[in-house]
């Protein structure tokens, strides 16, 4: 899809949005409040700019992530050392909704702009809070990255085939799931803005927010003692769901686990004595012969390639599918009918292919309304919306407070 034909407006229109902080967390955040509508002002330091410019692979010495991460954003780049730098935050903040920072605990109030000093000149000011640790608490002032939270989160230790070493999910989910609690926290806090008329911070860490998504892990271990360990492909308690190698070597991931779905499965396979077992007519039984019932599945898959494999489980409404790389995503039919593939007209003429928006709204969906700024490239804009005159924006410039226009 080309996204010059996307909506231009959104549910958020209106809403103005300060980010502050770097790399993934907050600006992740910041995106998806931009992706709506939202007018986000990005701050970053002159010079080099959020340090994600320069991440995994370039292009024309900016990151392609760079182009997701911050699309629909103006970028303005201030010299957060200079008292002359903080007080524009002030002013900025003075005019904002909402503001995003995913600094250590006590950054913000070292330049003078913690929740106190902000509140006091917006009250109706929404600030986020994003950090590895959180505000309190003992641990608060380490330094906290996605994947330490992830390990901290509980969420490394499920990770891996039993007896061998933990792995990372490849990519930075532990900020991610932050980003999006700290998304449904400013919603939260707006929808009672329209109440009480005041402002709040929402304060997200990193790891609390990979634990609200560990589902049964801590009732399990204070109701049974169970620690629940590595399972590989495999969703412990649950039979039978797990991948299955076909005979091309590909894998089929079957989620066989409703009652009437195994029932359908085990038809498919031609083992319809399992279909009728009464001991395997809920998850309880299955659950206690998943060996059994996993051994029988890969025979049957050992013994067709994974179209094959995957037509026919489609055919009996047996949930089932494939691993995707990149390139198969590219390829799909389904991503591009629904829009998830997006063709971006970048500055130097050139196409890049970026995600879509996420969730899909009916009247006011998502769109892309602009690229992914220069460093400071809207200063000068923005300073001027602020009410400073040319001449003193120039100033600021000479004293190194600011920086702008930068392509």
């Amino acid at each position: 899809m080309d996204v010059t034909t996307a909506h231009a407006g959104g549910p958020l229109a209106g809403l103005k949005v300060l980010e502050m902080g770097q790399l993934i967390a907050g600006p992740f955040a910041a995106r998806t409040l931009a992706d709506f509508g939202a007018d986000v002002i990005k701050i970053e330091p002159p010079g080099a700019g959020d340090p994600l410019r320069k991440w995994r692979l370039l292009k024309d010495g900016t990151s392609v992530w760079w182009q997701v991460q911050s699309r629909n954003k103006r970028s303005v780049a201030l010299n957060l050392n200079e008292p002359a730098a903080q007080d524009i935050v002030r002013q900025l903040a003075a005019d904002s909704d909402v503001l995003i920072e995913n600094f250590r605990p006590g950054a913000m109030e070292g330049w003078g702009l913690g929740p106190d000093a902000l509140l006091e000149v917006n009250p109706r000011l929404i600030m986020l809070r994003v950090s590895g640790y959180g505000q309190t608490g003992p641990y608060r002032d380490r330094p906290g990255f996605g994947v330490v939270a992830e390990a901290m989160g509980g969420l490394r230790h499920l990770t891996a085939e039993p007896g061998r070493v933990p792995v990372r999910v490849g990519v930075s989910i532990g900020d991610t799931l932050a980003a999006l609690h700290g998304v449904i926290g400013i919603l939260l806090a707006l929808q009672e803005r329209h109440r009480s008329g005041h402002g709040q911070v929402v304060d997200v860490a990193l790891y609390e927010a990979v634990f609200n998504c560990m589902e049964s892990l801590l009732p399990e271990y204070s109701a049974f003692g169970a620690v629940r360990g590595p399972a590989g492909s495999a969703l412990p308690g649950i039979a039978p769901s797990n991948a299955y190698r076909c005979r091309d070597g590909s894998y089929a991931l079957v989620a066989g686990n409703g009652d009437s779905i195994f029932k359908r499965l085990m038809g498919v396979i031609g083992r319809l004595d399992l279909a009728g077992d009464p001991a395997l007519a809920d998850n309880a039984g299955r659950v206690a012969r998943v060996a059994e019932l996993d051994a029988a599945i890969g025979t049957w898959t050992a013994g067709y390639d994974v179209t094959d494999v995957l037509a026919a489980l489609d055919a009996a409404s047996v949930p089932a599918g494939r691993i995707y790389s990149v390139a198969d995503i590219a390829a799909d039919a389904h991503y591009q009918a629904r829009g998830m593939l997006q063709t971006v007209h970048m500055d130097d003429g050139s196409d890049l292919t970026v995600p879509g928006f996420v969730p899909k709204l009916s009247r006011t969906p998502g769109g892309h309304r602009r690229n992914a700024p220069g460093i400071g490239q809207d200063t000068d804009a923005v300073l001027r919306e602020m009410g400073l005159t040319p001449g003193q924006i120039e100033e600021l410039k000479r004293r190194g407070v600011v920086a702008g226009d930068v392509a």
